[in-house]
């Protein structure tokens, strides 16, 4: 079971949005993709409890949804015809050699950020026997009730005897709309209390939890033991973490143009992350980050 915010997302492939004259529509969101991935890859019962808004965006989505066979637990919303309550529109375009992905949103009026505790039915959605119980820090971000609904759902799902994990996924503009970095940390710090499973890379670990970390951008190569090093930092601070996950990214690209049986063959050389972050995907994105 998934708690977290639904949005649509214009996608106008490798044209930047000045340049686009059509976008393709997607169903995404930091919470529900890992339900939808789950139902949709691995055949898994999955569930999301999220804001719906009863209007033809509201609409599509919730269609998405149903298609990834993915069970919802809606809060409705009715929207007015003119400004709102709305779903979230992500606008990102993918970028393409070495022009950085681009994104940004519109999140005003979002029916999401209006969740907080009470909204849903806890006792009867963990006793239909979840087993499992996800959040994630851009939820956690959108106002300040989402944080505390979180909450409400981590000490449900610990009363009922599921697991619980949490994606720091931290992202600065959307906490700068109305807390700021400290407020992150002190709202985190009080989700984490009661997770099991916290999953963040290095910015998350160290804006999301205040924890310090390396500068991987200034490296030329990526230190796995730079970040065991780190995690053992957020187990000496939260101790009842049972599992600590982050990822280390290596890119690819063909470079090589060799022959290869008389016939012309690229071959892939890895890109190290930190270099290629630094040096190639210098611009930051709409989350304050350097995208690669």
């Amino acid at each position: 079971m998934s708690l977290g915010a639904l949005v649509n997302r214009l996608d106008p492939g490798i044209v930047p949005f000045r340049k686009a004259n059509h976008c393709d529509i997607h169903v995404s969101g930091g919470e529900f993709n890992v339900a939808a991935n789950l139902a949709d890859c691995f055949g898994l019962n999955a569930g999301i409890a999220s804001a719906i808004v009863e209007y033809p965006i509201g609409d599509l989505i919730a269609e998405r949804v149903r298609a990834m066979g993915v069970k919802p637990f809606y809060k409705r919303f009715k929207h007015n015809g003119v400004n709102g309550p709305n779903m979230a529109t992500v606008y990102s375009d993918r970028g393409v050699g070495l022009r950085a992905p681009v994104v940004f949103y519109n999140r005003a009026n979002e029916a999401a950020a209006e969740l907080g505790p009470g909204d849903f039915d806890w006792k009867q959605i963990f006793g239909a026997g979840v087993r499992w119980f996800h959040s994630g820090g851009i939820f956690a971000s959108l106002s300040k009730t989402t944080g505390e609904l979180i909450i409400e759902g981590m000490k449900a799902a610990k009363a009922a005897g599921a697991v619980t994990s949490f994606d720091l996924n931290f992202r600065e503009k959307l906490w700068n709309v109305w807390g700021g970095a400290k407020t992150a940390v002190e709202v985190v710090a009080r989700i984490v209390e009661h997770v099991d499973v916290l999953v963040g890379n290095e910015e998350d670990l160290q804006k999301g939890l205040g924890i310090p970390g390396p500068e991987v951008a200034a490296k030329s190569r990526l230190d796995p033991s730079a970040f065991f090093g780190m995690i053992e930092k957020v187990v000496g601070k939260h101790g009842h973490v049972k599992v600590v996950a982050t990822t280390l990214r290596t890119f690819w690209r063909a470079v090589d143009r060799r022959t290869v049986r008389g016939r012309p063959a690229f071959l892939g050389r890895p890109i190290d992350a930190a270099r290629h972050r630094a040096a190639v995907h210098s611009a930051p994105s709409a989350d304050g980050a350097a995208v690669a």
